[in-house]
């Protein structure tokens, strides 16, 4: 019986995960619309760059069957106090794809990935007022 590959595998592993991460980042951190909300803004001048980098590196390699545990905050805890709305959950998530694309992740894994990632939506997103 064949073991499965798992998606942390499939990805190509933790240097594989982090380049993709890297360029994810520094495209979250030039989107137009997740700079207009000013607490997104003043979320990235309260931490390092290269920290969040590392927690989303760790956070998506645990999330594949990696070996990494992610050490960070929940992610209510850590997007409560940024107000993020669905147009800026779109902002983020189309980045993401434009990453995915770039480094012609396999469409599998892409949709393997967007799960992932979409299960953190009721958590981050907050419902209009």
């Amino acid at each position: 019986m064949s073991q499965e590959i798992s998606l942390y595998e499939r990805l190509g592993g933790v240097n594989a995960i982090a380049l993709v991460v890297d360029d994810f980042v520094e495209r979250i951190l030039a989107d137009p619309v997740l700079h207009a909300n000013p607490k997104i803004v003043d979320g990235y001048e309260n931490m390092t760059i290269p920290g969040l980098k590392y927690l989303i590196t760790e956070q998506v390699s645990a999330a594949a069957g990696g070996p990494q545990t992610y050490t960070g905050r929940t992610m209510k805890d850590s997007h409560a106090h940024l107000g993020i709305n669905e147009e800026e959950w779109r902002a983020f998530a189309t980045a993401f794809v434009a990453t995915l694309d770039k480094y012609s992740i396999p469409v599998a894994e892409q949709d393997a990935l967007l799960a992932i990632v979409g299960s953190t939506k009721a958590e981050i997103v907050q419902a209009a007022a």
